[in-house]
């Protein structure tokens, strides 16, 4: 199983980015996945779960500034983060299984 991640960058605060998370090697649809993120202070931290049926859980930290989404037909995931504020700064993972990206490095930063 892979994961391949992109999407992450540097953002002022206030601003907004995508991350994405393509699937390949596995059947995709069957399964939630979730993403983490690692902080500079090495904490690792849940952000969002989206299960297979869709249904999606937050972290109480970006609840109403994110949306986990995903697309079956692309095996993909995806993270819409908005209202990006420092403290969203870290090393965003992706997981499924016990499958974990590459991790992509998100800034949030004037």
């Amino acid at each position: 199983v892979q994961l391949v991640e992109s999407g992450g960058g540097l953002v002022q605060p206030g601003g907004s980015l995508r991350l994405s998370c393509a699937v390949s090697g596995s059947e995709f649809s069957i399964y939630g996945l979730s993403r983490n993120r690692r902080t500079p202070g090495n904490q690792r931290e849940h952000v969002a779960t989206i299960t297979a049926g869709g249904s999606t859980v937050y972290s109480d930290l970006v609840k109403g500034r994110f949306t986990i989404s995903r697309d079956n037909a692309k095996k993909t995931i995806y993270l819409q983060m908005s209202n990006l504020a420092p403290e969203d700064t870290g090393v965003y993972y992706c997981t499924m299984i016990d499958a974990v990206g590459q991790g992509t490095q998100v800034t949030v930063s004037s």
